[in-house]
Order: structure tokens, then C-alpha cells, then sequence
């Protein structure tokens, strides 16, 4: 595997000599692969699998932090450690409190540079910071980002101190529900479906050496008509005479192209192509090297699917999605990716890829990505197991949300132009969401895009449906998944939600018609719970059976669905989270609260119905 073989060459970078002192907080539940979280083992893994380079060293683990006034422009004296990359209100962080719309949250920590890179240029890597970050290099702003989903990177070399121990610094704001950043189901006061503020960072810190004309970027584009695939490659400090490599590792044979490197692009034909699918999800590795007279400058390895997905009409008119040119009824959970522990932060690689396992082994295909960004390791994982993945883009805040319509057309109220209030908070959607696009259309998995959930600050539909098109042109739209439907919106889905039993009260001819929520069946487990005498489903049953039958009755009632034109469906969901009890998984993952044969052989006659 191409994340392991590059977790094996991870430098280690540590300032402290003895065990750090840490532990987690609090009092509520945690799972399984909490006991294995350490300062010395905070997500090792590599972080970047779409372009992977061989050196490397994490800056996870424990870090200074202090909490502020916002207006304060430097650090105060540290109020303890924090562990990286667990949020500050979790409890793997170490920390466990929440972070006001008035207050600023502070890192700091000491890391040294390996003396085989003083001739390389160093990029200090963030993977996701949430949501206004500025960054200090031995006293020196090197940087400042917005957006809670998006990573980030600066050129630190400019600012190291030679024979010397450097620092960084980070600042951190974050306004949650009170701000107009998009936050998905982040609250400062969670209860019901909305969930604990999530505040700094809480994906990976990691740093590489990098010679001075480099590779920026590689993006592989494949074509299944023709059997190729597209390389696009962004490289940096160019002179002149420097050409790129390609090959791409096929399970016969590897396959090579040589272009010039101002050009950046290269196509090569693929004999015997393997297309991807949930039942054989097979992966082509690509290489990709910078050379000038012979020389190596730069070698990244990244990957593609031979896949593509796409709208076709079966023999009775209906529109359907289709996997490579068959339609594939799309079938899976509500994914929203909670921990009890770890808050947005998975505790480890195994735990995030253990939920993926269980959606696979209960028979589902798909997952919808609740308004929420993974790391990208999780969109690896799906990559790896075939699942097919719907990604949402995380919500802004829902005190502005327009009249919902409960998936009546409309013209009028989807298309106002009251909220967001003014250009810039409009420009702040636009922005994030771009660059999640940018950053994850790479990942074959990914088939729908969702711009807006529910009526959820649903605004400007059409033009938000002709961003996301202009950015990733290869995969479906689902404008608004259960909100307002806008007539000639552009996109290629109609979907509508609806608790508990599947039902779709709205069609429409000229799009595929999808039920994007349904279900929420609710099992409080006592020793499994969030909080203690806060519950809340849909329904409520009292035992696996009583869930089992109705999630196996309501999976009966979707066949004839399917078989009239429905094309695809989302239950909620794969886990508890905090107060909601309608998981499959308990919060902490240590019961599958139904019968997972009966589920399994449910769901994969939901999904073969399509083509009776």
C-alpha cells in the first residue's frame, strides 16, 4: 500500500527526550482505539496520499497552547499541552474546553529541521485548521488562512535560524455558530442534532523537503472511451529543459510517457483497462518525475481509478446514475463522522477505517459525507475498498436559513439574494468550497457533489451549481439534497428527504430522482451513550430485533421504489452521535445494534431491484 511504504520512511522529529505527560479528559464515553492514542503515536500515518513524497516528518504530538483574548497579537504564557491533531474540545486533545467567539486559541512548539535537507526548501504542512489560522515562524508571520476543511501550506525556510531550534506559532479563531464560516453541525450550545464546536487543529502537521523547481501539483484524468488517462502536472521555478516522466503501474505492465515540463500534460493509452467499482476496486499507481539533464529535481507518487460516472435513461424513461455506463443502484449510509473521543478527529487510521469496513460488510455501496470534509486518508480508504462516496459541503449558519419547501419547485425563495447579506460572506462559501473541490476531485470515490443540504443557507442554486461544473465537470450535482428545488437548475438530481419510512411525495422527469434521508431508527444502549437521559430518533426500539425489522421493512418498501425510478438511497445513519441514538454502531463502535446478516441481505436486494 502506498500510505504504508511511506510511513515507513517518516522522520521522526521530537524535542523532548522523556515520555510527555498526557491523557485524556473528561468523563464521557470513548472507543476502543482511544487506549492506543499517545504523544508518541498521534496519527503517524502519511497524510497526503494523492501525492506522496519520501521524506517527510510529522509535527503531531503535543504542543504548547494558551487561550486569549481575540485581540491579543501574541502568545501569552502557555495554559498547558495539547495534543496534535485532536480539537481542543475533545477529549483526546487532553484538554477538553470550548473556545468563545471573543477568545483566541494559541499553539507553539519547538521542532528542528534534519541537516539532510539544509539545501531543500521545507513546506510546513496544515491539513485542516478550524477556521482563521496565522502562523509565526521564530517570531515572523509566515502565513494566514481561512476555511475549516481546507489544508495549507508555507515555504518555512525563509524564516529558520541556522543551528538553531525553530518555533512555530499559531493563531486561531473561530467563531462557530457565530460566525458566518461554514461549520456543518458544529454548535456552541450542542443539543438534538447539533453537535460540539469543533476549534484549531484537527487534521495533521507535517513539514517535507523540496528542491527549488518542483512538482506543486498532478491531477490524473481518466477516460474510459478511450482508455487513457490525462496527467496534468503544475511544477514551480521552471528554466527551461525540464521534463516530466509519467508512468503508470498497471496490473500487467507499467506504462510510460515523457512531455516537456512548461507543458505539464501527457495522455497514455491503457491496454486490458480494469475499471473501478465497489466489487473490484482496483487502483492504477502513478509515478510522476522532474528531471533536467537526467537529473532528478522532484518524484511524487500519486493514483487513479479507471471509472466514470454518469446519467443514462433504462427502458422505462427513467434517469439513472450509472458506474461505467451501467446503472448501479447507490446505496448507503449517513455518514457524518463524529467520535467521541476525537470529536471530527478519528483517535487512529484504524478506527476511521474500521466504520468503513462495518458499511461494507452491512452491504451498502455508497456513503453520503454529511456536510463535513475527511482527511484525505479516509477518501484512500474508500478508494481502497470501493465505496462510493456523495460529499457534501459543510453548511453555514442555519439562523439564516431560507423557507424550506420541503422539495416543492421554486424559483422564488432558493434564488433570493437575502442571505448570505453581503458579497464577502458570499465569497467565503464560494472560496472553501472551491478549494475542497480542488483538493478532493482527485479521489476516484468521490461521484456527487452536494452544494447545499437541505434549505440549509441554500442560496444562489443555480450559480452555485455552475461553480461547482466549471471546477469538476467528470461527476454528478445534487444541488441541494432534500431542500429547495430549483427549476433549470443546472444539476442532475432531485432528491428529497423523508422520516422515518422511505417515501418520495416529489418526482421529477428531468432529473434522477434520489431519496437522500431516510430512517433514523433509534436504540438507546445504556453504557453506550453520549449523554445520559438525552435520546433522540426518529422511532425509538427497545431491542436489535425491533430495529432489525423495521430497517428490513422499510428496505422492502424502498424495492418498489427503486424499480419505479428511484436511483438511489441514504439512511440515517452509520453511528450515534452525542445525543442522536438512530446509528447502526453505537457512538463508541462497540455494538452493531442490528442483525447484520438480515441488514446486509436487505440492502443488496435494495440495490439489485434495479434491474429486475
Amino acid at each position: 500500500m502506498i500510505v504504508a511504504m511511506a510511513a515507513l520512511l517518516l522522520a521522526v522529529v521530537s524535542c523532548n527526550e522523556a515520555e510527555p505527560v498526557w491523557s485524556p479528559v473528561g468523563e464521557n464515553i470513548r472507543t476502543r482505539w482511544a487506549a492506543e492514542v499517545s504523544p508518541r503515536n498521534s496519527h503517524p500515518e502519511y497524510p497526503r496520499p494523492q501525492m506522496i513524497r519520501k521524506k517527510w516528518a510529522s509535527l503531531n504530538g503535543l504542543w504548547n497552547y494558551a487561550v486569549s483574548p481575540a485581540s491579543a497579537d501574541e502568545m501569552p504564557q502557555p495554559d498547558g499541552t495539547i495534543l496534535v491533531p485532536f480539537c481542543i474540545e475533545s477529549s483526546l486533545s487532553g484538554v477538553g474546553r470550548t473556545v468563545s467567539p471573543d477568545e483566541a486559541l494559541w499553539y507553539s512548539r519547538e521542532f528542528t529541521v534534519p541537516l539532510k535537507w539544509r539545501k531543500d526548501d521545507v513546506l510546513l504542512h496544515f491539513e485542516a485548521v478550524d477556521w482563521d489560522a496565522r502562523v509565526w515562524i521564530n517570531g515572523i508571520e509566515a502565513c494566514h488562512h481561512t476555511g475549516g476543511y481546507t489544508s495549507f501550506d508555507v515555504n518555512v525556510t525563509p524564516y529558520l535560524v541556522r543551528g538553531a531550534k525553530q518555533n512555530v506559532t499559531v493563531k486561531v479563531l473561530d467563531a462557530t455558530d457565530n460566525g458566518l464560516q461554514p461549520r456543518g453541525k458544529q454548535v456552541s450550545e450542542p443539543s438534538g442534532i447539533w453537535y460540539t464546536s469543533v476549534s484549531g487543529i484537527w487534521q495533521s502537521v507535517w513539514m517535507e523537503p523540496v528542491g527549488k523547481s518542483r512538482i506543486v501539483s498532478c491531477t490524473a484524468e481518466p477516460d474510459l472511451a478511450s482508455s487513457s488517462i490525462k496527467m496534468n502536472v503544475i511544477s514551480k521555478s521552471l528554466n527551461g529543459g525540464e521534463m516530466l516522466t509519467v508512468r503508470v503501474h498497471g496490473p500487467e505492465k507499467t506504462y510510460e510517457a515523457v512531455a516537456d515540463a512548461f507543458e505539464g500534460s501527457c495522455s497514455i493509452v491503457i491496454d486490458g483497462v480494469r475499471p473501478w467499482s465497489p466489487e473490484d476496486p482496483y487502483l492504477y499507481d502513478i509515478d510522476v518525475t522532474l528531471t533536467k539533464n537526467g537529473k532528478t529535481l522532484d518524484e511524487v507518487r500519486t493514483y487513479t481509478a479507471m471509472r466514470n460516472i454518469s446519467v443514462v435513461e433504462d427502458a422505462a424513461g427513467h434517469k439513472r446514475m450509472a458506474l461505467n455506463g451501467k446503472p448501479l443502484f447507490q446505496y448507503g449510509p449517513l455518514d457524518q463522522g463524529w467520535w467521541p473521543d476525537g470529536l471530527y478527529t478519528p483517535p487512529t487510521d484504524e478506527a476511521m477505517r474500521y466504520d468503513l469496513k462495518i458499511t461494507k460488510d452491512l452491504g451498502f455501496n455508497m456513503i453520503r459525507k454529511h456536510i463535513k470534509i475527511e482527511p484525505s486518508t479516509w477518501y484512500r480508504a474508500c478508494d481502497e475498498m470501493g465505496i462510493l462516496v456523495w460529499q457534501d459541503m459543510p453548511s453555514m449558519d442555519d439562523n439564516h436559513l431560507l423557507e424550506w419547501n420541503t422539495g416543492a419547485y421554486t424559483d422564488e425563495s432558493a434564488e433570493r439574494a437575502e442571505w448570505p447579506g453581503d458579497a464577502s460572506q458570499r465569497a467565503t462559501y464560494y472560496k472553501e468550497w472551491g478549494e475542497i473541490i480542488t483538493a478532493r476531485k482527485m479521489f476516484p470515490c468521490i461521484v456527487v457533489w452536494v452544494p447545499f443540504n437541505e434549505a440549509w443557507a441554500q442560496f444562489d442554486t443555480r450559480k452555485a451549481v455552475a461553480f461547482t461544473r466549471s471546477l469538476d465537470p467528470t461527476r454528478l450535482i445534487n444541488p441541494s439534497s432534500g431542500g429547495n428545488f430549483v427549476r433549470n437548475h443546472g444539476g442532475d438530481i432531485f432528491d428529497v428527504h423523508h422520516y422515518p419510512n422511505p417515501e418520495m411525495k416529489f418526482t421529477e422527469a428531468s432529473s434522477v430522482n434520489v431519496l437522500g434521508e431516510y430512517g433514523g431508527i433509534g436504540l438507546p444502549l445504556e453504557g453506550h451513550l453520549w449523554d445520559i437521559g438525552h435520546k433522540w430518533g426518529y422511532v425509538e426500539y427497545s431491542d436489535s430485533k425491533g430495529v432489525t425489522d423495521e430497517y428490513v421493512r422499510f428496505a422492502a418498501m424502498l424495492e418498489p421504489m427503486v424499480v419505479n425510478g428511484v436511483s438511489a438511497a441514504v439512511y440515517t445513519q452509520t453511528t450515534d452521535v452525542e445525543g442522536e441514538v438512530n446509528g447502526l454502531m453505537t457512538y463508541d463502535r462497540e455494538i452493531i445494534k442490528v442483525d447484520a446478516a438480515r441488514v446486509k441481505a436487505a440492502n443488496e436486494s435494495v440495490i439489485a431491484a434495479m434491474n429486475r
